[in-house]
């Protein structure tokens, strides 16, 4: 194990990022197929051949706690003490992956944890018989850690999400206690030893977690372990989509997990009382800021959990900073405005450009050596050479050969040739409303109804690749549409090979690594104030993919950083967004308005593309006119559909192209994921980097 990089604030050394932590998922979900455009899932296997890099860690198992009750007893200082019991236990196990670093001698760790069974199985019903059901209680046991992303549409699928959060965050603190305890004899140093990032809501039981074990099992008094929790944590929000913001139900925690339940009302008690004094007689705040949401069902809000519980809370771009303080977490904002602060994500180049695109990464280094893979920033050195005729000849031959490998990839899993000079048209991500992925099929079907009119346009291969979540009905439905215009595109004459439809199926990292450095444009085309940041228009920049996108996330630091000569920007901004919700979107004057766009959305609801089952799509329609529509993409139509025809226009010229792509490149350095940790050490943990040492033989990623 090498030296930790990073020394702890007020000089203190400590392994901050010495482990990261997660479940060890037995099965992932889900290896993804397609047939007759339905997307149906199977469970991904990935430890069948096992893992060779893993070290089981017996010794470190944690019991967690499940259901049972809260009693309460007076301890031998009179004072009155909770105690959980009657408790169902899951044990937690730990396996140790190590995480090296590049070219040096340090090594963190990844420990994910197992869900083992208390016991082996019960020997009563095994000795009389009852084979299946005295290893039952095992197999319930052992779920927690069997399954990634169960379905949470259904009530044994939320319990078992609960269940799963819970799990992890418990086997983690106790993780954390004991190795902290090691070395010192109390806990007042915790906050200076320890840091831990809540990354969204998902972990942010950890909060009452770690109350209850500073109390309940180490006998601190309350205000001594709340300085301490809120001192140690820090929330990052990823998004400010609903799913992402948890809303448990009160009654599904008060089975679960009781004593955290109740440990959640007593700090919203104490936190009431503060918003009562920083605001008084304002009861409607009281009602907003709450952790308690009241309703027909009362549900516990963990996105206010994880604020309250902690120090510093961060968005992952400017614009989504900006939507937390002035609209999500206003309040919150408004009573704690030093908390806020903006940590634009990053990628890492040494996967992201130097492993996945060893072509482009060789011609970088030969004329500006090696650097680049350690400080993003010296990419700026390629600024004059988009000057150089003959270093933008060798960009584009990079590209080609990229192409030809995605080409490649497209014919063995679709069985389509695609033309090499045309648009390389990518839009690679989860399938989402928000992502609007159905906004680039219109345009699919205005290209191909221009076709059909007798009109030319420049080749252009649309490539759709990522998965719906399994209870995600529209999204689903969004897939089978793709699939639906592509069968009628990719097999009308008329089309011949000026336009091609790809749905990819099984999109992961694997595939992600042949489809980005071949791309030629980049779709981010989610409706403004709806993504955090995104990385994928990170990736595909940085591999020469020039973006094609709102002002939505990260792309208004892209625009910011490569000009706005070098990127195609449509569509409303997230303040004309948020106006036009405000006046009330009306869908029907688009459709009433744009002949071309009704025609459209005609051909969707009637079955053009779905012969078989003329109204399949009739949702789709439904969702593109109705009023309530949060995404708004019939009024981005028009804007995106000139915006392309801009796109189409700069490809024809290949000079212009290249040199456009080169800049893009050259100006990356600000969203590498190098810079992005330094900023989440330096100004939320309060540590600094340290020497290490070289390693003797650094390995070269480009050849594993």
């Amino acid at each position: 194990m090498g030296r930790c990089p990073w020394k702890r604030r007020a000089g203190a050394f400590g392994c901050l990022l010495s482990r990261f932590h997660g479940i060890r998922y037995e099965y992932g979900i889900f290896f993804h197929h397609i047939r007759e455009g339905i997307q149906v899932e199977t469970p991904d296997n990935w430890l069948r051949y096992g893992n060779v890099w893993e070290i089981p860690r017996p010794e470190r198992l944690y019991p967690v706690k499940f259901y049972g009750r809260v009693a309460q007893f007076v301890d031998e200082h009179q004072a009155t003490r909770s105690e959980w019991i009657e408790t169902e236990d899951v044990m937690a196990m730990a396996y140790d992956t190590p995480v090296p670093g590049y070219a040096n001698s340090t090594a963190n760790t990844l420990r994910l944890w197992a869900a083992k069974s208390t016991r082996d199985f019960d020997l009563d019903y095994f000795n009389h018989g009852d084979y299946v059901r005295a290893v039952e209680d095992k197999d319930k046991t052992e779920t927690i850690s069997k399954v990634l992303y169960p379905n949470d549409n259904v009530s044994a699928g939320k319990e078992l999400r609960l269940r799963q959060e819970y799990f992890f965050v418990s086997a983690t603190l106790q993780d954390i206690l004991l190795r902290y305890q090691k070395a010192h004899d109390t806990f007042d140093l915790f906050p200076e030893k320890v840091a831990i990032q809540l990354n969204d809501t998902h972990p942010s039981l950890a909060v009452p977690e770690l109350m209850r074990l500073f109390i309940d099992q180490h006998g601190l008094s309350w205000e001594k372990a709340w300085g301490l929790t809120t001192q140690t944590f820090a929330y990052t929000n990823h998004t400010v989509l609903p799913e992402a913001l948890e809303h448990w139900p009160v009654s599904l925690l008060e089975r679960v997990v009781p004593r955290v339940l109740q440990i959640i009302y007593d700090i919203n008690q104490r936190f009431l009382g503060e918003v009562a004094r920083h605001f008084p007689r304002n009861v409607e705040r009281l009602g907003r800021m709450s952790l308690i949401e009241e309703g027909e069902e009362k549900r516990v809000r963990m996105a206010h959990v994880a604020i309250v519980g902690s120090h510093s809370v961060n968005g992952v771009s400017d614009l989504h900073t900006k939507i937390l303080k002035e609209e999500l977490f206003h309040d919150f904002f408004e009573m704690y405005p030093e908390r806020f602060n903006s940590k634009t994500n990053g990628i890492t180049q040494r996967r992201w450009l130097l492993l996945c695109n060893p072509r482009l990464s060789r011609l970088i280094t030969g004329r500006l050596g090696e650097g680049w893979v350690t400080d993003l920033e010296q990419l700026k050195g390629l600024v004059p050479l988009a000057e150089d005729a003959a270093f933008r000849a060798r960009w584009r031959q990079v590209k080609a050969a990229n192409k030809r490998d995605l080409a490649a990839v497209i014919l063995k899993t679709t069985g389509i040739e695609v033309r090499l000079d045309s648009i390389f048209d990518c839009q690679v991500k989860r399938m989402h409303e928000y992502k609007r992925q159905l906004l680039n099929v219109l345009h699919v079907i205005h290209l191909y109804n221009s076709i059909k009119a007798g009109n030319s346009i420049v080749p252009r291969t649309v490539v759709f690749a990522g998965k719906a979540a399994p209870g995600y009905f529209m999204a689903k439905l969004v897939i089978r549409l793709i699939h639906g215009v592509a069968e009628r595109v990719n097999h009308d004459p008329d089309a011949g090979d000026l336009l091609k439809v790809i749905l990819i199926p099984n999109y992961g990292v694997s595939l992600a690594e042949k489809i980005i450095p071949a791309a030629d444009l980049s779709e981010q085309i989610s409706i403004a104030g709806s993504e955090a940041s995104g990385t994928g228009n990170m990736k595909f920049a940085l591999n020469g993919a020039l973006i094609i996108g709102t002002l939505d996330g990260a792309n208004v630091e892209i625009l910011e950083q490569v000009g706005e000569e070098n990127i195609f920007i449509f569509g409303m901004t997230a303040e004309e967004v948020r106006e036009g919700k405000r006046r009330g979107y009306q869908p029907r004057q688009y459709y009433e308005g744009v002949p071309e766009l009704r025609k459209i959305i005609d051909m969707i609801g009637g079955g053009y593309f779905s012969a078989a089952q003329l109204g399949l799509f009739e949702p789709v329609v439904d969702s593109l006119l109705r009023a309530e529509d949060p995404y708004m993409v019939l009024a981005d139509f028009a804007s995106y559909v000139d915006c392309q025809k801009r796109a189409a226009l700069a490809y024809l010229d290949p000079e212009g192209w290249s040199r456009k792509s080169i800049l893009n490149v050259a100006h990356m350095g600000r969203f590498s994921s190098d810079r992005t940790v330094a900023e989440y050490a330096r100004e939320i943990w309060g540590v600094n980097p340290a020497p290490v040492g070289p390693s003797p033989a650094p390995t070269d990623l480009r050849r594993v």
